[in-house]
């Protein structure tokens, strides 16, 4: 027969019963805070519904200095935190047309629409999608604002300011 350990309490012994209904609260309160833990209460971490209206902004906009007054691109972030929508068109006075170009294995092909996921992102990166600007009305210099109007299928236009950025600049490697 094992002897028993001494209990830290001289003279006290918890029941069985006791002891397991510990175990169980002390199993039921680390479960509730696991849980609590992997939500907000704000309704942050819930994705927005289908019929959600959109709720865009604008980040990040920049064109490179562009070598020649033919053509220059454009890149930015448009954040949506509800419903999905679509960028169907840019504006500027800036330059003589603006358009929307999407990069498939190399090559720029001109898009009717991008989609800007239900709280999500659209990316308009260099090397990917981008917007794509011809005939500029005066060659920017860094330093420079490219004033841009983008209009969507749901969501009323934005107004953005593109910061004209050194030639190679990468907002990645910055």
């Amino acid at each position: 027969m094992t002897p028993r350990k001494a209990h830290p309490l001289p003279g006290h012994r918890p029941s069985r019963s006791f002891a397991r209904s510990w175990t169980v609260v002390a199993i039921a309160a680390a479960s509730a805070l696991a849980l609590a833990g992997c939500s907000s209460s704000d309704g942050a971490d819930k994705e927005p519904a289908a019929d959600a209206k959109p709720q865009l902004s604008v980040t990040g906009a920049y064109m490179p200095e562009p070598v020649t007054k033919d053509m220059g691109g454009g890149f930015l972030t448009i954040a949506n935190k509800g419903g999905a929508d679509k960028l169907t068109s840019v504006t500027t006075e800036s330059a003589k047309s603006a358009g929307l170009h999407e990069t498939v294995d190399q090559k720029m092909k001109m898009v009717k629409a991008f989609d800007i996921p239900a709280g999500g992102a659209l990316k308009l990166e260099r090397g990917g999608n981008h917007i794509m600007f011809h005939d500029l009305t005066e060659l920017p210099k860094k330093g420079d604002k490219i004033a841009v109007e983008l209009h969507f299928e749901k969501s009323a236009p934005i107004k953005a300011e593109l910061d004209v950025k050194a030639p190679t600049y990468n907002p990645h490697s910055h």
